[in-house]
């Protein structure tokens, strides 16, 4: 019996362990300019020497945002956000939210959320921050076609990204977004490089404009392929965003409430397996 106890015991503090995990539920937050936004960030451990926010803007490096030496501190912004005003925080024992006012089109990143004890250092899923329908400093357009579109499984669309400017032409780096109407993150599925698929200049203007059109075909479609396409547009230092395309394919929502209900079991059955070894070891020690 001591023996299933200590296997017990030791079963008890990994999944301690498990639960001093930094949560961040907001997998993907939209938004226009001058909106404020909430990125929220929860975690458990006890006894945190740090926590803090880092910054990642598309294929560059991560930047340090906000730090608390402790749960009790306050934030203190570094580097580029030090006088920030737009950027503020809100920390308490177990939360460590970080709040942007007044978004502009240069907020669009995935920020992460990570503590540190001792010598490590724990990450969250990130949250990515998409400013929608923006107009760049460089008076840059993205336009997406069509807003919505409804499919048969089988059948072959094509999604189509528009981009106006004024300057910077021809120094377009395109991506494309896909967010599921499941659980799983956004991540970038299609790129197209440096290099524009159809490009017209317009002289005709007080300042030429130059107008690129980004196709992207999905052919064979599948319940799987359902959510909404985003078209990311790397110009002048600027990230900008589509509003986004909604790609509905006949019985996608029931495979997103299928994958629901799965990860839902799953968790379910962590949660019993966390508590029942906790519940023998109480009793085992009063054995």
């Amino acid at each position: 019996m001591r023996a299933v106890c200590l296997i017990l015991f030791y079963l008890t503090e990994i999944y301690g362990q498990l639960w001093k995990s930094v949560d961040q539920p907001d997998v993907l937050v939209t938004a226009q300019l001058g909106d404020t936004v909430t990125l929220p960030c929860f975690y458990s451990a006890q006894e945190v020497p740090n926590i803090n926010w880092f910054k990642q803007p598309l294929r560059q490096k991560p930047q340090l945002v906000a730090i608390i030496i402790n749960s009790e501190s306050d934030a203190i912004f570094v580097n580029e956000f030090k006088d920030n005003t737009r950027f503020s925080a809100k920390a308490a024992k177990g939360v460590f939210n970080l709040i942007v006012s007044g978004v502009e089109s240069s907020d669009s990143a995935t920020y992460y959320c990570a503590i540190s004890r001792y010598s490590e250092m724990s990450f969250g899923d990130g949250t990515t921050l998409m400013v929608t329908g923006s107009e760049s400093h460089s008076r840059t357009v993205v336009l997406q076609q069509p807003e919505s579109e409804s499919m048969q499984p089988g059948d072959s669309v094509t999604l189509q990204c528009t981009v106006h400017t004024e300057t910077c032409a021809g120094e377009h780096s395109v991506y494309w977004f896909r967010q599921s109407t499941g659980e799983s993150p956004p991540g970038i599925i299609y790129t197209h490089g440096n290099r524009s698929d159809e490009c017209q200049r317009s002289s005709g203007a007080v300042s030429p404009t130059q107008s690129c059109v980004y196709n992207f075909p999905k052919r064979n479609l599948s319940p799987s392929d359902a959510g909404t396409y985003y078209c990311a547009v790397a110009t002048c230092g600027e990230i900008l965003f589509g509003n986004g395309t909604k790609l509905n394919v006949e019985g996608g929502e029931y495979a997103a409430q299928l994958s629901r209900f799965v990860w839902l079991s799953i968790i379910r059955t962590g949660v019993l397996c966390c508590v029942l070894p906790i519940f023998i070891l109480t009793h085992c020690k009063k054995a």
